[in-house]
């Protein structure tokens, strides 16, 4: 809403007086009520007197340019001004979220659950050297590997078994991790894979029980010495 008119004929003008105001598409002089703008300031709305006429206002709508969505590919109009400020367009927030989560490039790549593990762990084995997100074993991430047991622990989250991000991205993932356990199987490594996918967020008493299949298994393999069978296995718990 662009005023044509000066505060002091604003004040002095009675609710019905017509005061001029300049259209913001055809920038042609329409007029509206003192009622009406006081209405329009009052709920912070003025585009509702930005336009003189439907026809402005139809004119601006088809002033937008076809684009596709970023994830989709589903045909979408954005306004020149959507266009000039944002580099990425989407047809839903439902894409849009999609779209930031898988690439994501800031704050921790890991879970709550696998740090609030790791400090546990550290402060449980002070003694084991325990590596997190080693990537040099196999050439692919391990989320827990101790080195000296020859002994891996995968944390795998909703991601690993509804396809949330699309079935693509669940094959992508189920593939990887069938990559990871048949080079843990040429390593001699054994690979236990613990299934955290109803953990939506940290809760210490529920999430100890993750703990206490680690330790238990760390503990397991400690007694039985470092010496391994020929070939790795595979645990799911």
């Amino acid at each position: 809403m662009k005023p044509l008119y000066s505060s002091e004929q604003f004040n002095l003008s009675k609710s019905r007086d017509l005061l001029p105001l300049e259209c913001e598409y055809c920038h042609e002089t329409f007029n509206a009520s003192k009622n009406n703008i006081q209405w329009a300031i009052k709920r912070a709305d003025r585009n509702c007197l930005k336009l003189c006429s439907n026809k402005c206002r139809i004119a601006l709508k088809d002033k937008r340019k076809s684009v596709c969505c970023h994830l989709c590919k589903k045909s979408i109009k954005h306004t020149y001004t959507q266009l000039k400020t944002n580099k990425y367009h989407f047809c839903s927030n439902s894409c849009s979220t999609k779209y930031w989560n898988t690439h994501k490039t800031w704050g921790s790549p890991r879970s709550k659950l696998e740090l609030w593990i790791e400090e546990n762990l550290t402060k449980t084995y002070p003694y084991i050297k325990i590596e997190y997100n080693n990537r040099k074993e196999i050439n692919s991430e391990l989320d827990i590997y101790i080195p000296s047991l020859k002994l891996a622990f995968e944390l795998n989250g909703i991601f690993h078994y509804e396809p949330i991000y699309g079935k693509d991205n669940l094959n992508k993932v189920q593939n990887n991790d069938r990559r990871k356990f048949q080079a843990c199987l040429e390593k001699n490594i054994e690979l236990c894979i613990i299934d955290t996918h109803n953990v939506k967020y940290l809760k210490k008493d529920r999430d100890q029980k993750f703990m206490n299949i680690i330790t238990n298994i760390i503990n397991m393999k400690m007694e039985e010495g470092t010496e391994h069978d020929s070939d790795a296995h595979l645990r799911h718990v």
